[in-house]
């Protein structure tokens, strides 16, 4: 039976040597090549085609690991990549698995749950903690629900008349119903009657809370309408 060739990636060589050391004195294991940096870790993968990956994230710079491993996976997608980090933020979690990660261990890390990683991404069994599996179900909701909002407000602002749509725009920058009056050359009672229109489209009862909405989305941000 072959072993499994296996790449480790690290900045820090005590660490790659200590890996090199675990996966070494496995029978069913060896190491075929390491690297220092992301950009050597594409060069390596390249020339051993290894079956598994083990990458630092944060190396020559914050997200090197991440890359790395997205160009691996987009060049060799049989190559199973298992990120090993001593990082627990949840967007260095949700990064490592959309690049295609099998798994996100720490560094300190038993060595059997080391180890068993390595086997089950061989296997193309994806190893989610509790942990992560609950972190992941979370943001996946909380971008379900951001896109739904962004749809609803989306469908509101395109039944907004060109008036209207300019008055919200100028009160999302800041500017007091006094001076939005004074540039349409308009009351303030006539800008006040039109966002009272507004909000029953919004189906909100002030305006401050249609704001923070759109201040949630990046709205003017992400759909700058002139």
């Amino acid at each position: 039976m072959s072993k499994i060739r296996v790449v480790i990636v690290d900045d820090m060589k005590k660490i790659v040597d200590y890996f090199k050391m675990i996966i070494d004195n496995e029978h069913d294991m060896e190491v075929v090549g390491c690297a220092e940096t992301g950009k050597e870790a594409v060069k390596v993968v390249r020339e051993k085609q290894p079956d598994v990956l083990l990458t630092d994230i944060n190396m020559e710079t914050k997200y090197a690991g991440i890359e790395a491993a997205r160009i691996i996976k987009n060049e060799f997608p049989e190559v199973k990549i298992i990120v090993l980090t001593i990082h627990k933020e949840d967007d260095m979690l949700f990064k490592a698995y959309s690049v295609g990660a099998m798994d996100y261990i720490l560094k300190t890390s038993s060595v059997v749950d080391i180890l068993m990683s390595v086997r089950k991404a061989v296997k193309n069994e994806i190893s989610l903690s509790p942990e992560n599996a609950e972190k992941i179900v979370l943001e996946y909701s909380r971008i379900n629900n951001q896109n739904k909002s962004m749809l609803y407000m989306l469908n509101i602002i395109t039944k907004l008349t060109d008036s209207e749509l300019e008055i919200i725009k100028n009160i999302y920058e800041g500017k007091p119903y006094k001076e939005i009056a004074k540039e349409r050359s308009v009351e303030v009672v006539t800008i006040k009657g039109q966002v009272n229109t507004m909000l029953k489209k919004f189906k909100m009862k002030r305006m401050k809370e249609v704001i923070k909405m759109l201040e949630e989305l990046q709205f003017f941000e992400s759909f700058y309408l002139d």
